[in-house]
């Protein structure tokens, strides 16, 4: 497959949605106020609403349209994710918000809103195009669905569309039941399932990446590609979301449904056309020839992890997740998972993809690392593509260079696009694009029944094994670090390592790094590689000849002299390995974990290159190895 076809281009998305009334049931709940509002706020900021436009919302809570619109008024100045208030553009909006409530078992209620509607409609010259969007839990949607029905909604004239958030089931079967429930009503086109993690913009691109850049088609296929990496990590735990998230784990919150989109949208084949039963038939095609796990290979293949207590980035002192609000103190939930898979069709055969997603880590982000395998003659590590999701967004390659110098030696650099230094836009919530094609009937971006219930059965294998059989080592991870080492081991015996995306805010956690120059970061960023052992652990031993120098990001250390007694004490933020570089000679101590390290290391030969064109940070690391040398004589 050296050639990819070059699908029509879209028209730019430039003017207006189309005219019509979203109708948010479910409106008085934490999603309006927090999400759809401040999204459909913006959208008026950037004309693209049109004058033909209003929102009828319908909670439980008893209000008066004039008390939701104070409500939202209220609301939108703390969730607006620009700077200002525009209030010509607020009140613009506000005018269009209408309001009823009422009981989902009512209903009366459901004809007071069709009603309301109705009216609403027909007043704004928005009538022909309605948005039903569903900001309500699932375990609502059967018995709201036939409350719509019998209330009319199913036969409004024109278009219609039902918007239905996650999570879209537990399991396969509840997946597959309330995928009947709603097509016990509407009809599969109009049905559209929310992934809030396709309206980030660094998603969308990755389809704008594989078909607008043709240098890489002749690239994407395992024949070129080494493996790839989908990471989504969070720092912080569960925290108010003990009681959703003990019935839930991390499979169900993360890997089911947003990794498994990102994994569709690298993967598959490139579409004829942007037309959306193309694309959504693309991404479909792709999830079936994900091969099915036994349980065999989820043992083998699959490692679930759960923290304990620790400390955050800022030293502030966490607790496990057993110990948080509403979650069971003897609870089995993952909070960490870390998967591989296969993809079973000519593009992919034999090259394994790696999920992983977990919660309490050490650094937040999403990235998906494309990594290519290593070129003849001139060798090196192979290339990587790394698309940064969330919280930076940028698409970054690795590449090898030649050095100055009149020797041919390469070394790793890197070309980066950030999006914040390239485009001028404002910070939105990510369902400001999702909103504006809902309305605009573009399904694009929604899930189809398919793609759910193939992503339910990809993962259902996991969940079956891992409700059978009890984790009998949790927590087996501390909060703040990288996560349980079996996740590293699942890499390192196919020759692999987890990428870790670091930045020089990492770096700067250590004195030595903060007024470093930024070309000094720059190099050793580049260079290090991560290391995650275990308390007891000995990283160096006494006389080894290894050439490495090491950077701990999490945990602690003791250096042991030849008696077996403590020389000192290696914390966070500090080095430790670079006198056995500078001077070239085995280890004078053996180094052991006092409890669970997260390391950098970074290997001799690109240290000592490193320092070579740094020679102020040469003479500061010696001047911290004379430093400890001379300690050690005088204890």
């Amino acid at each position: 497959m050296d050639s990819e076809p070059s699908p029509a281009r879209r028209p730019e998305r430039t003017a207006a949605a189309a005219s019509g009334v979203l109708v948010i049931v479910g409106a008085s709940g934490d999603l309006t106020k927090r999400l759809l509002m401040p999204a459909v706020y913006n959208l008026a900021c950037d004309g693209l609403l049109p004058e033909a436009f209003a929102i009828v919302g319908m909670g439980r809570e008893p209000m008066t349209t004039a008390e939701f619109r104070n409500q939202q008024r209220a609301e939108i100045g703390r969730f607006k994710t620009r700077v200002t208030l525009d209030e010509r553009r607020w009140q613009w909006l506000e005018s269009r918000l209408h309001y009823t409530g009422g009981e989902f078992n009512d209903p009366a209620a459901f004809a007071r809103l069709k009603a309301l509607v109705d009216d609403v409609a027909a007043a704004s010259g928005a009538a022909g195009n309605t948005l039903l969007y569903l900001a309500i839990s699932p375990d609502f949607f059967g018995l709201v669905n036939q409350q719509l029905d019998a209330a009319g909604f199913t036969g409004l004239a024109g278009q219609k569309r039902i918007i239905v958030e996650k999570p879209f089931g537990k399991d396969l079967a509840s997946a597959q039941s309330l995928n009947q429930t709603l097509l016990d009503h509407w009809r599969e086109e109009e049905i559209y399932r929310i992934d809030h993690y396709l309206g980030k913009e660094t998603v969308q691109n990755l389809l704008a990446f594989r078909l607008a850049n043709g240098m890489f088609a002749p690239l994407w296929d395992a024949r070129h590609i080494d493996h790839i990496q989908i990471s989504a990590t969070e720092t912080v735990g569960v925290e108010t979301r003990g009681g959703y998230y003990d019935k839930t784990g991390v499979v169900r919150d993360m890997l089911q449904n947003h990794l498994l989109q990102m994994l569709a949208y690298v993967c598959m084949e490139p579409p004829s056309s942007l037309d959306p039963g193309v694309i959504r038939d693309a991404k479909s095609d792709l999830l079936r020839s994900v091969r099915l796990l036994n349980r065999t290979d989820v043992e083998r293949d699959c490692v679930r992890g759960q923290y304990g207590a620790g400390l955050r980035v800022d030293g502030e002192a966490v607790v496990g997740y057993r110990e948080e609000p509403a979650v069971d103190p003897d609870s089995n939930t993952e909070t960490y998972a870390a998967i591989k898979l296969h993809i079973d069709n000519d593009r992919w055969a034999g090259m394994p993809v790696y999920l992983r997603s977990g919660k309490s880590l050490w650094k937040r982000g999403t990235e998906i690392v494309v990594q290519f395998k290593p070129t003849a003659p001139a060798g090196g590590p192979g290339n990587q593509l790394i698309f940064h999701i969330q919280p930076f967004q940028a698409v970054e390659i690795r590449m090898q260079a030649k050095r100055p110098g009149p020797t041919f030696m390469l070394q790793s650099a890197g070309m980066r696009f950030d999006y914040a230094e390239t485009f001028e836009a404002a910070r939105g919530t990510g369902y400001e694009v999702l909103l504006f094609s809902a309305l605009n009937g573009d399904p694009t971006l929604f899930s189809r029944t398919d793609f759910v219930e193939t992503s339910w059965q990809i993962v259902q294998p996991v969940l079956d094994a891992w409700r059978e059989s009890r984790a009998g080592d949790y927590p087996n991870y501390a909060a703040g670090t990288w996560g349980p080492l079996a996740a590293g081991m699942l890499l390192s015996r196919d020759g692999r390592r987890w990428h870790e995306s670091l930045n020089r805010a990492v770096l700067a956690r250590s004195p030595f790094f903060t007024a470093a120059p930024v070309v000094l970061l720059n190099n050793l960023l580049l260079a290090f590689q991560p290391l995650a052992v275990e308390a007891g652990t000995a990283v160096v031993e006494r006389g080894d000849l290894k050439s490495e120098m090491y950077f701990v990001c999490r945990g602690e250390l003791e250096a042991v002299g030849e008696a077996g007694e403590v020389l000192g004490r290696i914390r966070e933020g500090e080095f430790f390995g670079e006198m056995a570089v500078l001077f070239d000679r085995p280890r004078s101590a053996t180094v052991r974990a006092t409890r669970p390290c997260d390391l950098l290391v970074l290997d001799g030969g690109d240290f000592r290159r490193i320092i070579q064109d740094f020679p102020e940070a040469d003479a500061e690391f010696r001047r911290l190895a004379a430093e400890r040398q001379a300690a050690r004589r005088e204890a």
